[in-house]
C-alpha cells in the first residue's frame, strides 16, 4: 500500500524487548507507532475524551498481544466494539488453538498472527488489513450512466434483503407488497462491518454459484492459510445469522471448495 505519510499504529505488547524491536522495525517502514503496555493502557489512549484531552490522534491500525497484565487483548477488543471503535485490530499471540482463533475473530479482528512471526510477514498483513479496511460512505468511483449493482440506487436483491456494498448497509424489506416497502427503514438497516461486506459482496456477484474459498481468501487477506479459512469461517457464521429473517436465502458451504449464496 502507498504511501506518502506515516500511518498511526497502536501497538499493544507487555513484553518491552519484544515491543522496541516491533517498534522500530514498523518505525523504520513508514508508521507512526504509539506504544501501550497492556489492554487497559491502550483503552485509556483510545477513549475519545482522554484521547482529545491528550492531544493524539486516533490510530488507524491497532497490532496487539493477548496474554497480558490487567487488561488482556480479548477483552481490550471486546470493549472497544462495544463502545462502537471499529478500528481494524491485527492480533499477535503464541496461542493458536482453534477456540482461541474463532475467539479473536468473532470479537472483530481483522488478522491473527503466530508467535514467533517474520517482521516481513507482519508489515505485508498491515498493509493488507488496511488496504480493506474502507471507510463507510465512501463514494463509488468509475459509475457508469447506469447505476452500478450494490448500490444504493441499485442494491443487490437477496430475497427480503437489499445490500448496498458501497455504503455497507443491509435492510430487510417488509413483506407487505407496497412499492412503498422497497425503501430502507432505519429499524430494518444495519450497517455492516467492511469485511462481511466484502464477503457478501463477492457471493451477490456470483449468486447461484459456488465461490471457492481460495478466490476469496486471496482477494480479501492475500493468502489462504489456517488463520484466514477460520476468519472466512467467522464471517460466514455471522452473515447466516444476518440473513436468517428471510428462510428463502442461504449460504451454503461445499467443504474443501468453497460458498454458495442461494435463494
Amino acid at each position: 500500500m502507498a504511501t506518502d505519510r506515516k500511518i498511526r499504529l497502536l501497538l499493544v505488547e507487555d513484553d518491552t524487548t519484544l515491543a522496541g524491536v516491533i517498534s522500530d522495525v514498523l518505525s523504520e517502514s513508514g508508521f507512526d507507532v504509539i506504544l501501550a503496555k497492556n489492554g487497559a493502557e491502550a483503552l485509556g489512549l483510545l477513549v475519545p475524551e482522554d484521547r482529545s484531552a491528550a492531544g493524539m490522534p486516533a490510530p488507524e491500525i491497532i497490532v496487539t498481544d493477548i496474554m497480558m497484565p490487567k487488561t488482556d487483548g480479548f477483552t481490550m477488543v471486546r470493549s472497544l466494539r462495544e463502545k462502537g471503535c471499529d478500528i481494524p485490530v491485527l492480533f499477535l499471540s503464541a496461542r493458536t488453538g482453534t477456540e482461541d482463533v474463532v475467539k479473536g475473530f468473532s470479537l472483530g479482528a481483522g488478522d491473527y498472527i503466530r508467535k514467533p512471526f517474520a517482521m516481513k510477514e507482519l508489515i505485508v498483513r498491515i498493509h493488507s488489513l488496511l488496504d480493506r479496511h474502507t471507510v463507510p460512505g465512501a463514494p463509488a468511483e468509475n459509475r457508469t450512466e447506469a447505476p452500478l449493482p450494490g448500490t444504493a440506487d441499485n442494491p443487490f436483491r437477496i430475497g427480503r434483503y437489499r445490500f448496498d456494498s458501497v455504503h455497507r448497509r443491509l435492510w430487510l424489506v417488509p413483506d407487505s407488497g407496497h412499492i412503498e416497502s422497497e425503501s430502507e427503514d432505519s429499524n430494518s438497516c444495519v450497517q455492516l462491518p467492511a469485511m462481511e461486506s466484502e464477503i457478501l459482496e463477492i457471493l451477490c456477484s456470483r449468486m447461484g454459484t459456488v465461490v471457492p474459498n481460495s478466490l476469496i481468501l486471496n482477494k480479501l487477506w492475500g493468502h489462504d492459510d489456517y488463520f484466514s479459512t477460520r476468519s472466512l469461517n467467522v464471517h460466514i457464521t455471522r452473515l447466516r445469522k444476518r440473513l436468517k429473517a428471510d428462510p428463502s436465502v442461504s449460504i451454503d458451504s461445499f467443504r474443501g471448495n468453497g460458498y454458495r449464496l442461494s435463494l
